[in-house]
């Protein structure tokens, strides 16, 4: 195995489009990232996620952004949850 070898990661458009709306918040509208990660190597696979998403979701960039998202958000906890809003 080499160390320059690519890993993929498959997520669901669902899946991708609220990580990258969870990365833009904690990378830009707090410092709850850099609170949590204390090794700034971190911050290279985080950069390439977010910049990988990104370019791959035509919703980040929709009118209807926010309800888009919610709709997302709702589906994934059905699909973790059943129909349990609380979870």
């Amino acid at each position: 195995m080499k160390d320059d070898e690519a890993i993929t990661i498959k997520l669901t458009r669902d899946q991708a489009f609220v990580l990258s709306d969870w990365l833009y918040e904690v990378m830009f509208r707090s410092d709850a990232l850099q609170e949590i990660v204390s090794d700034r190597a971190v911050w290279s696979p985080v950069y390439a996620i977010s910049g990988t998403l990104d370019k791959s979701l035509s919703e980040l960039f929709q009118p209807d952004y926010a309800e888009r998202l919610e709709a997302a958000r709702a589906r994934l906890r059905a699909e973790m949850y059943g129909d349990d809003e609380e979870g």
